[in-house]
């Protein structure tokens, strides 16, 4: 059996020791997210992270660099997550944009709120990046290659 990850990503924006947050239903929860989703078929990363906080906050993001490339296993399902998160800031905002499909709403809040709320996290990615960022974690967005499909079919036919 080939073991295939979903890859996904993640966006840190923190305001005033306040960090954006997605409250979304998955399932029958409703859970604490960052703004994040998966990778679409050739995307780059740093554009995948981008359209996602735009479509689940309605916030535009700008990625300022990598805070960590994490592998986590759901304990109840057989899947697993590769997920890139990013730190930057948000740059323009459209508050009448409607949101993804099963987002509630979007939150600022504190990490020690999150503690309060454990049980409502959506995994433990969601503390585990935060705590990251906030110990100064970061990589260069440079540490990322995207290899366009285009140059792809090209060198394999050369």
């Amino acid at each position: 059996m080939t073991w295939k990850p979903d890859v996904t990503v993640a966006a840190i924006v923190e305001n005033d020791g306040r960090f954006l947050m997605v409250e979304e239903h998955v399932g029958n929860r409703l859970v604490i997210n960052q703004p994040a989703g998966h990778l679409e078929v050739n995307e780059s990363f740093t554009a995948a992270v981008i359209r996602e906080t735009l479509e689940e906050t309605a916030w535009t993001f700008q990625p300022e660099a990598v805070i960590g490339i994490y592998l986590w296993q759901h304990p109840e399902r057989s899947v697993s997550f590769l997920r890139v998160t990013f730190c930057g800031r948000v740059i323009d905002h459209d508050p009448d944009r409607p949101l993804d499909h099963g987002i509630k709403r979007t939150l600022w809040l504190p990490r020690n709120e999150m503690t309060e709320k454990q049980w409502q996290l959506r995994s433990p990615m969601v503390t585990k990046c935060i705590d990251d960022y906030l110990v100064g974690t970061r990589y260069p967005l440079s540490i990322l290659t995207h290899i366009p499909a285009a140059v792809n079919k090209q060198a394999a036919i050369g």
